[in-house]
């Protein structure tokens, strides 16, 4: 069985559950999903990427997503949902939430699962991407196995309801 430790910054949608089981074909693929809660030292760079992507109203509204200790229970949502949706997808899944440092964390579910990949599911993030500060340019000096980059798809139909 491939294993490949998935990280992630919202919820799965229908169309990245889609890409991410179908990547090796019909291997069986085990994923150990880490969710990275929003962190609020990261709102202006994320208003900017909502700026270069022509996402005006979501740069308005950087200010009303919870981050910090706010943020875990919306990221608990949405790992239960990721999980759920790999499962009814046919894979084994399992996860936790990110609550150190997540280069830290990834290097040790990599080692402790035999990960033979890591996938960093993401938005876009220019400035960080520009200056190779990104998850996945870090990551990839670190764990010691492929680390690929694929770009997270809008799904709003699939948002999770809270509670």
């Amino acid at each position: 069985m491939f294993t490949t430790v998935l990280m992630i910054e919202k919820p799965l949608s229908s169309e990245d559950v889609e890409l991410i089981t179908n990547l090796h074909g019909e291997e069986q693929v085990s994923f150990v999903v880490l969710m990275q809660p929003r962190g609020d030292q990261d709102r202006l760079l994320r208003a900017v990427d909502d700026v270069a992507l022509g996402y005006l109203e979501d740069a308005a509204r950087e200010n009303d997503v919870p981050e910090g200790a706010a943020a875990f229970k919306p990221a608990e949502v949405a790992l239960a949902h990721s999980i759920e949706a790999l499962r009814r997808a046919g894979a084994e899944a399992v996860g936790e939430i990110v609550e150190r440092h997540p280069l830290d964390l990834l290097r040790t579910v990599v080692e402790r699962t035999h990960a033979d990949e890591v996938i960093v599911l993401t938005a876009p993030h220019f400035v960080e991407e520009f200056f190779h500060r990104d998850w996945t340019s870090r990551a990839r000096h670190k764990v010691g196995v492929p680390v690929l980059k694929l770009f997270a798809q809008q799904d709003a139909g699939e948002q999770p309801a809270e509670g």
